[in-house]
């Protein structure tokens, strides 16, 4: 997700905003910050920062029906996606979603013991 520095294993990586209408979020954003973006169709679109070409995607918008309860969604990134997927189970969290293909590589979403929803995500 993140385009130019490299991802480390582990750490909060991408930021995701749910949003009931892509085009107003994303004019919105542009409009209120400067945030420029990457269309990935339409459903979901990358948010790049507003310091120029080459800026790294630091998070998206993903259209649903409805903004997602408890906030945005913070992705962490995996080098071993299937060992994390292990790791957070064995930690006793519970996968909820996934794994899954998508664009940017795969990815799982999980609860911790507290039900706080997590995303993890890996190139591959």
């Amino acid at each position: 997700m993140s385009e130019s520095a490299p991802q480390r294993h582990h750490t909060i990586d991408y930021i995701e905003l749910t949003v009931t209408n892509l085009g107003e979020a994303k004019r919105f954003y542009a409009d209120a910050f400067g945030w420029q973006f990457t269309d990935y169709g339409p459903e979901y679109a990358g948010i790049r920062s507003p310091h120029g070409d080459g800026a790294p995607e630091v998070g998206g918008l993903r259209l649903d029906e409805k903004v997602r309860v408890g906030g945005p969604l913070v992705l962490l990134y995996s080098d071993d996606l299937d060992r994390s997927v292990q790791a957070v189970k064995e930690a006793g969290g519970q996968v909820i979603e996934g794994p899954y293909e998508f664009p940017g590589g795969r990815r799982f979403h999980f609860t911790d013991p507290s039900g706080n929803e997590l995303g993890v995500w890996a190139e591959q």
